[in-house]
């Protein structure tokens, strides 16, 4: 199976987003306020980009991948809006929403979503689902766990992770949808799109995640994987 072959391929850039310090951190309590809330603006302006990137991707596939397309409108249906959902959160932790909303990402997903765009329009548009590969397959892992320890460290309320909670559970679903999907894709071409495509999502979510702030020095602002483009 594909799925399989894509897991294996992949395994190295996954190991540089596992090993990101947040992720130590969470369970030892030194992720604070300003972690979750620089998670979640980065996290929104990613998740904007959601459903045009699954428009443009819809837009550029060949009529042989007409099935593909199909998937894509069902996909659209449940993923519409979300970016609200974590500007909801943002607001629910006394963030300033319209700063979020009206600013820019930091590099790593500024880069992230530009090179989606490029992939979709000037390589193979497949190379959309390597960012499925890579997100909701991260969510599944971690989302809600780590969102019940972020909850419980910071005695937040429960409306400030409705982002999380619900794609910890929405996400189980997406990622068996997305497994039957991959699964179909015979032609080396698309599968080496969407490798490739996983690989380089992973480094650069990675970089977002190593790039999270968290208390007691690991995972400071590094170099330049926090700058801001302008």
């Amino acid at each position: 199976m594909f799925h399989d072959i894509l897991q294996r391929q992949t395994e190295d850039a996954r190991a540089h987003l596992l090993h990101a310090p947040v992720l130590a951190a969470i369970p030892e309590g030194r992720f604070n306020l300003e972690s979750y809330s620089y998670f979640l603006s980065q996290a929104y302006h990613h998740v904007k980009h959601t459903v045009p990137l699954m428009m443009a991707c819809g837009a550029r596939l060949p009529a042989r991948l007409e099935w593909m397309r199909e998937a894509l409108v069902e996909y659209i249906r449940d993923e519409y809006g979300h970016q609200e959902w974590i500007l909801n959160d943002l607001e629910a932790l006394g963030a300033d929403v319209d700063a979020v909303r009206h600013g820019q990402p930091d590099l790593p997903i500024e880069m992230m979503v530009a090179w989606l765009y490029d992939a979709i329009a000037r390589g193979n548009p497949v190379s959309f689902f390597g960012m499925v590969h890579v997100l909701e397959g991260t969510s599944i892992a971690l989302a809600t766990p780590l969102g019940e320890q972020v909850q419980k460290t910071l005695a937040l309320p429960k409306q400030a992770f409705s982002y999380l909670y619900s794609h910890g559970a929405l996400d189980q679903d997406h990622y068996q949808f997305f497994t039957g999907l991959i699964n179909r894709i015979e032609a080396d071409d698309d599968r080496q799109a969407v490798i490739h495509a996983s690989r380089v999502i992973y480094r650069l979510y990675g970089d977002m995640l190593h790039a999270v702030p968290v208390a007691g020095g690991a995972g400071q602002r590094r170099g330049g994987a926090h700058e801001r483009v302008a």
